[in-house]
């Protein structure tokens, strides 16, 4: 059992835990979220006690293995199987003691320790977990010191797992996996055996890794049974109620403060007046409705451009002469496809969408693209984008000459760069604001295809679900590579799969793949078809999609007609709220006719729009 009581924490001033308390029983496994800074990260190191508490107290049970993962792996000759070997530090030793064990007594008691705890077993063990974070039987073998630093968190991250200790926190453990090591997680944690607190703005690993949501917000800790949705609908119901409560108080506190305000000089009835005084003095206060921070993006609809935006046919592409990463390549990309890459790391996602945003050129093959077409990238790497000391200002300038600096800052202001935070060097900006200074600018040129490589990794879950809306209402096309299902499943409806040296359609969902992956399973291929096969499939490609063209264009006429009637039904409403209006009749009989008819033609429009959209769903 962890035990928080009466816990108080303050950092330069400002107050991050309040008094509060909260238990979460053994075996619990707890996601624990609140806004970005709210001091979840501080919780944990408070837990883990790298930091004192400035009042209250932890509690953990006697003899509790506490762990979380290594700040850093390390490098130099050993193996990845041999760091994570050496995670679990009782089995190393008594391991090692058993090598110079003389007495036969305490030599009996090493061995009967090392069968409890699987010692024996431990290798493969190992090996199963570093293999599911994306490391295979060679990689296993090398020396630390060919990874990447991603490479290596992976593996302190395996290591931590391996170890099972019996409180696990893991803060952020997804930031440096792929979506199939994502995958291979939210199963491992999910059967995690003890006690498990998680910080992740990852929904769908909220969703099926925990059993409850500890939530941290203006100083308090509370506890909601379930996951993160069922979180979520709980505490707006919680949010609902107490905005009832606080309106009926309101009301009830105004009433009783007229009754003192009318009769409170009137010596019959100031007995009547004092009573109620005392009766507003005992309303007990409620709590504070908490201040949600709302975050929107907001992509500008490009130029409308005929189909195929980009088309590869047998297109390779590399880094290094005459050694291709991706070969083979024969797909289209259409203005209205959503599309995104499956695949490990490493297999070339990035790769290929730096070759379809036009970053590298092909080594062999073609590609086409529309020419008028603008993509628009967003990198993986954001430090690559950014001019070191320049403010976000300096850097959408630089891209808006003509603009004046009040446009500048509305721009910015769209997306969350309001005040000071708009003249902050970049370098000073956290990885979430980084984040959406690059969808800022990359949103200027009004790009027909939206490239977005691991656009999450820095975004708190409010925006996500922002971006998620931006893509969404976004016209063009978008190429979407991420280790966030949820952010896959409400965007994207084509797969693409990166394996084998090509890119290939994903013939299934994102269950199955899930399943493929969590199997062991070696990935579906298409490289097997014909060239022929492959042009035949384009072909009935092009033409499904030039049946579709008409449908797809009248669709967006309608959508642009009913824009312009909610526009106007929203001038008349406004001209209805003015007072002044109603001294002239013939001006406000005018308005209320006009509104009738936008009323209907908005009605007539939208059975059209539904109609049209069920005749091309049937079209495929």
């Amino acid at each position: 059992m962890l035990r928080i009581d009466r816990l108080t924490y303050r950092i330069a001033g400002r107050t991050l835990l309040d008094g509060t308390s909260a238990t979460i029983p053994a075996g619990h496994r707890v996601g624990l979220v609140g806004r970005n800074g709210a001091g979840k990260s501080t919780l944990l190191k408070l837990v883990l006690g790298e930091l004192a508490p400035d009042g209250g107290e932890i509690g953990l049970e006697r003899g509790a293995r506490i762990g979380t993962v290594a700040q850093e792996a390390p490098s130099g000759p050993i193996s990845p199987l041999a760091v994570v070997l050496a995670g679990d530090t009782e089995r190393e030793a008594l391991l090692t003691e058993a090598e110079t064990a003389q007495d036969g007594n305490r030599l009996a008691e090493i061995h009967e320790r090392l069968n409890a705890i699987g010692a024996h077993a431990g290798p493969a063990r190992a090996g199963r977990i570093l293999a599911g974070l994306g490391f295979d039987e060679a990689a296993q073998a090398q020396p630390m010191s060919s990874f990447s630093g991603g490479w290596r968190m992976r593996v302190a991250l395996a290591a931590i797992l391996f170890a099972q200790p019996d409180v696990l926190l893991l803060d952020e453990p997804t930031n440096y996996l792929d979506l199939e090591g994502t995958l291979w997680l939210e199963d491992f944690l999910g059967r995690y055996p003890h006690t498990l607190i998680i910080v992740s703005h990852d929904r769908d690993l909220l969703n099926s890794a925990v059993d409850a949501i500890l939530h941290l917000d203006g100083g308090q800790l509370t506890l909601y049974a379930g996951g993160f949705d069922r979180f979520m609908r709980t505490r707006s119901e919680r949010l609902a109620h107490l905005e009832g409560e606080r309106t009926k108080q309101d009301t009830r506190r105004k009433h009783l403060q007229s009754f003192v305000d009318r009769f409170r000089a009137k010596a019959s009835k100031a007995k009547q007046a004092q009573a109620r005084l005392k009766m507003i003095e005992k309303l007990e206060p409620l709590p504070e409705l908490p201040g949600e921070v709302t975050v929107s993006f907001r992509f500008p609809e490009p130029n409308e451009l005929n189909p195929p935006l980009v088309t590869l046919d047998g297109a390779a592409v590399g880094y290094a002469e005459n050694r291709p990463i991706l070969r083979n390549l024969d797909l289209r990309i259409d203005p209205d496809d959503r599309i995104a890459l499956l695949g490990s790391n490493g297999n070339g996602k990035s790769t290929f969408a730096k070759l379809v945003a036009g970053r590298l050129k092909p080594s062999g093959g073609a590609v086409r693209k529309a020419s008028k077409m603008v993509p628009g990238f967003f990198a993986q790497h954001q430090a690559d984008e950014f001019t070191p000391g320049d403010t976000p200002i300096v850097h959408l300038g630089r891209l808006l000459p003509k603009a004046s600096p009040t446009e500048i800052r509305a721009r910015l202001g769209g997306f969350g760069f309001g005040g000071t935070l708009a003249e902050t060097p970049v370098e000073r900006l956290s990885g979430g604001e980084k984040a959406r200074l690059l969808f800022c600018l990359l949103a200027t040129e009004k790009p027909n295809l939206l490239i977005l490589d691991e656009p999450t990794n820095h975004l708190d879950i409010q925006s996500r679900e922002a971006l998620v809306e931006a893509i969404n209402a976004y016209s063009g096309a978008v190429i979407l590579i991420s280790h966030d299902r949820h952010l896959i499943e409400a965007c994207a409806d084509r797969l693409w799969l990166v394996a084998g040296g090509t890119v290939t359609p994903f013939d299934g969902d994102m269950d199955d793949y899930r399943k493929l992956v969590l199997s062991g399973g070696s990935s579906p291929r298409k490289s097997e078809q014909s060239a022929s096969d492959r042009r035949e499939q384009r072909r009935e490609a092009a033409r499904a999609r030039e049946q579709r063209a008409p449908l797809v264009k009248q669709l967006k006429a309608i959508e642009a007609a009913l824009g312009k009637v909610d526009r106007d039904l929203q001038a008349i409403e406004r001209s209805l709220a003015d007072p002044t209006l109603y001294d002239d009749k013939v001006r406000l009989a005018e308005l209320t006719q006009r509104r009738v008819e936008l009323t209907r033609t908005k009605a007539a429009a939208e059975g059209e729009w539904l109609s049209l959209s069920e005749t091309l769903d049937a079209a495929g």
